[in-house]
């Protein structure tokens, strides 16, 4: 638990006030927060979060050109499915259920490469899996990276404010941070590299990746639909980069209790099953933060859960070798468990021995 408090860079405003409650900062001072990250002529160390906003840019042109140019009923549909479903489940699948919890294991590198590219890459891995570790280790109290009783924009401006590993770290430490990305198939920095760059990921490495995943899936959309539907794509993978950014401050309930008996199991944090990201993304939060490391988090009927059919398909055709799924578990503890009946034992007044 020591070392999850302090792997992340603390804001400049801290994460707790001097009563260790949480630091709520102001609008101005997360803006400040945020584009004092960002700037890499100050620091170069704010690389990998200006990169992650860099890539929301790029992608706003194909957003205006879509709307204003390209936008038919046809395309909408399309521009629907590939960012709420397909870049949504793809999130679960990959950066959520892999990258942070292990909850399954590829076969061989070829299958991880196959689920690491089957969308464009936007979010970086390091920023998403390490400090969701601390999301869930410090879930709603200070120190979470988006605690929703911050705010809203505490949540949406996370990446950059809160969510970058720590620059500070002793070589151990480097080292023991660098575990929690090993599987994920990033060639990590030295600790020499990681003092220059403030990062386990390398720049060059990160930045070819991406402009080769962004080459390939850009002409394959163009070949299948032209322009229009390259722009289309796009269009909707940045608006899912945005959207995305939301999600926690919803996931917990807007900093409220809005836990509902029989749907919300997990009482220890704010977190709760929500519809629309359960339909779309497989995204069942308060299923989830009762068994993070399982690869389904769709357990009821209702609970539709695109990112386990992914899953369990790969495992099927031999991708995946192997995958906890903690739906058994889950009824067994939650559901079907016994209640506690309290037992009144009456006792006839005649066998009571009165002695005067």
């Amino acid at each position: 638990m020591t070392f999850l408090k302090n792997v992340l860079e603390p804001p400049s405003y801290g994460w707790r006030d001097t009563n260790g409650e949480l630091t709520k900062p102001t609008q101005n001072q997360i803006f400040k927060e945020f584009f004092s990250r960002l700037n890499i002529f100050k620091d170069k160390k704010n690389w990998l979060s200006f990169t992650s906003w860099m890539l929301v840019a790029c992608l706003a042109p194909f957003f205006v050109l879509f709307v204003f140019k390209y936008l038919t009923i046809t395309h909408l549909i399309i521009a629907f499915c590939y960012s709420m479903i397909v870049m949504g489940s793809h999130g679960t699948v990959w950066h959520h259920r892999y990258c942070t919890h292990s909850a399954y294991k590829f076969r061989n590198k070829f299958w991880r490469f196959f689920t690491q590219n089957l969308t464009l890459r936007i979010i970086p891995e390091e920023i998403y899996a390490v400090s969701h570790h601390v999301h869930h280790a410090l879930s709603d109290q200070p120190g979470d990276p988006y605690n929703a009783n911050g705010g809203f924009l505490y949540c949406f401006l996370a990446d950059v404010n809160h969510q970058p590993i720590n620059r500070n770290m002793s070589e151990k430490d480097y080292a023991r941070c660098v575990t929690l990305m090993d599987h994920v198939g990033i060639t990590p920095n030295t600790y020499a590299q990681y003092q220059k760059f403030g990062t386990i990921c390398n720049p060059g490495r990160t930045m070819l990746a991406i402009v080769l995943n962004w080459g390939f899936w850009f002409t394959a959309f163009f070949l299948i639909g032209g322009f229009p539907l390259a722009c289309t794509m796009f269009a909707a993978a940045g608006f899912w980069a945005v959207g995305v950014r939301t999600f926690n401050y919803e996931g917990h309930g807007k900093g409220k209790d809005k836990r509902r008996d029989g749907v919300d199991h997990n009482r220890e944090d704010m977190s709760i099953n929500q519809i629309w990201p359960g339909f779309v993304a497989g995204e069942w939060h308060n299923n989830h933060h009762l068994f993070p490391n399982s690869a389904r988090s769709g357990f009821k009927a209702y609970q539709v859960d695109t990112a386990w059919y992914y899953i369990k398909f790969m495992s099927m055709i031999g991708a995946v070798s192997s995958y906890r799924d903690s739906k058994k578990q889950f009824f067994a503890e939650y559901v079907n468990a016994p209640v506690a009946v309290a037992k009144v034992i009456a006792v006839p007044e005649e066998s009571i021995l009165i002695v005067d």
